[in-house]
């Protein structure tokens, strides 16, 4: 409502302005305005002309101007504080008349500078240098922006230094031209030595140093012990000594010095063996005593000086001797000409290694390079060890043309059969058994045919088991605990994608409140499948999912199953993955509910 205005007239009493009436309705109606109602007499309304101050006015909860960009402003006088609860202003000063804290509960901008005189405190510490200034807090990384007053946080300086250090390596390589690196801040570069050849450290320095007496140079002058050199090239070689222990084969021994003789001096009482035809050229000059048995010459033999056998020496007769001794190392040859054998009539005695290199015939066996046959006619050849000893044959691979009887045999490798051949029990009516040691497995690679029949292992669970791959993936497995004992939980293995087949079949039933239990191994393995059941009340045939989470089965005999002959079947599919399938029924006055729960996770 507009304020209304008492028209007084022009003069005084000339009868012009409002009747009495009339100037005091306008003025209960201009206080109806003023005053909300007869309870708040104390609110101020809002006016249309601001009447508070020449230009203030309250407007409900607002004390406004009317002047366009006009300032309010509470002004206390003299030394007086403008307080507003606990919380009161003199000059530029904001204080707390009750002496607590000051808490700015929402965001707070200072646009100009901010001067803290006391202690700033936060959440966290912060400290800042005296004339130190913080435009913010950046989080970089790769700290691109290089920044003097940008503050870094914990995480970008960790992640900064990381890559700096990670990023760093030491590329080598060595006389192969193969390069490696190495992570300066996980790895040790390692110096090692080989056979005759160390290495230490000192003072940023890796010396490799050679073991005196170990190693050959090649401009040192050193001395080889026991040393063997096999097809080795020796270009003029000075020798001051020479030991043979075994032979020397060459086609030429020199002497390289003018009119040097060749001398062969053995140790002791040790002689010179020629063991094969000799040719001499020159002359033979003997000085000590030349002692021989017969000498046959197809031509002639002179002795007077020296002796020149052009053709065969040959001994007729027979040589009677208790002992035949070579001098030190050396050999005894016996080497009969063309077909001719060496006959030896009498028992032998052996003791060191034998080398035969012919053909060897023993009573009715024979050694013919690689083969040993019997020389009797159907004759057989046995070879038997003494007690527990063993027959090993080495070798890749062993043949065997014909059949093969043993009563054990061991292959370390594999075993091979020719096309159409067999392993048969020769007992009869006795079992053929496969069997491994331990947790081993028997495993074909190709296809398995059967042309008798297949009969599977049973296993029965009698109390709480872990249902193992060795003891009973393949086989039927009876839940066969009898009625009224205590529950049976079977836990299966984890599923790796195996294939492996478990099938449980009720055998036993169960009494009471007694259940089968079939779990996983843990919370990451499932099931996943379905069970058909029929409900003997009206023949009624219901099946029941799995979820996600399934990883128990539990049967009781009631309304998840469990009579005689009700079967479930596991297979391992896949990591941690069982695929289920089963036929079950529940008895008159019972109605089938899920097996399924998620019991282990």
């Amino acid at each position: 409502m507009a304020r209304q205005t008492i028209n007084i007239g022009t003069n005084a009493n000339d009868g012009t302005g409002d009747p009495l009436r009339t100037a005091f309705d306008k003025i209960n109606d201009n206080f109806s305005e003023l005053y909300a109602d007869s309870d708040a007499s104390t609110i101020l309304e809002h006016d249309t002309a601001p009447k508070l101050s020449a230009n203030l006015d309250v407007n409900n909860n607002q004390i406004t101007t009317d002047v366009t960009n006009g300032n309010v402003s509470i002004q206390p006088n003299g030394t007086g504080n403008v307080t507003i609860a606990a919380i009161q202003v003199q000059g530029t000063s904001l204080s707390s008349s009750d002496s607590t804290v000051i808490n700015v509960n929402d965001g707070l901008i200072v646009d100009g500078t901010a001067t803290v005189s006391g202690a700033l405190s936060s959440a966290t510490s912060l400290a800042l240098a005296s004339g130190a200034t913080v435009t913010g807090i950046a989080d970089e990384d790769d700290m691109t922006s290089n920044s003097a007053t940008l503050l870094a946080t914990q995480q970008s300086i960790k992640a900064y230094v990381d890559t700096q250090i990670t990023a760093e390596d030491l590329d080598f390589s060595a006389d192969d031209s193969t390069v490696l690196s190495i992570d300066l801040d996980s790895e040790v570069l390692h110096f090692a030595g080989g056979t005759g050849i160390s290495t230490s450290v000192s003072n940023n320095t890796v010396t490799h140093a050679i073991d005196t007496g170990t190693v050959v140079t090649l401009t040192d002058s050193q001395t080889l012990t026991n040393k063997v050199l096999t097809s080795p090239t020796i270009s003029s070689p000075t020798i001051t000594g020479v030991t043979i222990t075994t032979s020397l084969t060459t086609n030429d021994i020199t002497t390289n010095g003018s009119n040097a003789n060749l001398t062969l001096d053995p140790q002791g009482t040790g002689t010179i063996e020629l063991g094969a035809a000799t040719n001499i050229t020159g002359n033979v000059d003997v000085t000590g005593t030349l002692t021989t048995d017969d000498i046959t010459t197809a031509g002639n033999h002179t002795l007077t000086g020296n002796s020149t056998i052009s053709g065969t020496l040959t001994v007729q007769g027979t040589v009677n001797a208790d002992t035949f001794i070579s001098n030190s190392n050396g050999d005894i040859t016996i080497d009969p000409a063309g077909t001719g054998a060496i006959v030896l009539t009498g028992p032998i005695t052996h003791a060191g290694t034998q080398t035969t290199t012919g053909q060897m015939n023993v009573d009715n066996i024979r050694i013919d390079g690689n083969a040993i046959t019997a020389t009797n006619s159907n004759g057989g050849i046995n070879i038997t060890p003494d007690g527990t000893g063993n027959i090993t044959l080495g070798g890749n691979y062993v043949a065997v043309t014909n059949e093969l009887a043993a009563a054990d045999v061991a292959v370390s490798s594999e075993l091979l059969l020719a096309s159409g051949a067999q392993i048969v029990q020769v007992a009869t009516n006795q079992d053929l058994v496969l069997a491994t040691n331990g947790t081993g497995a028997v495993t074909t690679s190709a296809q398995l045919t059967l042309t008798g029949s297949f009969k599977r292992a049973i296993h029965t669970f009698t109390a709480t088991d872990s249902v193992t791959e060795t003891e009973h993936a393949g086989r039927t497995l009876l839940l066969g605990e009898v009625g009224g004992n205590a529950n049976v939980v079977l836990t299966m293995p984890d599923a790796t994608g195996s294939g492996n087949v478990y099938e449980f079949i009720v055998s036993v039933a169960m009494g009471g409140s007694t259940t089968y239990k079939i779990q996983a191994a843990d919370a990451d393995n499932t099931f996943s499948g379905m069970i058909q059941y029929l409900d003997e009340d009206g023949t009624a045939v219901t099946a029941f999912p799995t979820v996600a989470a399934s990883d128990t089965i539990t049967l009781n005999s009631g309304t998840q199953g469990g009579l005689v002959g009700d079967t479930v079947t596991l297979i391992d599919i896949a990591a941690n993955k069982y695929a289920v399938k089963g036929q079950m029924r529940v008895s008159a006055g019972a109605n089938p509910a899920t097996p399924f729960s998620a019991a282990v996770s």
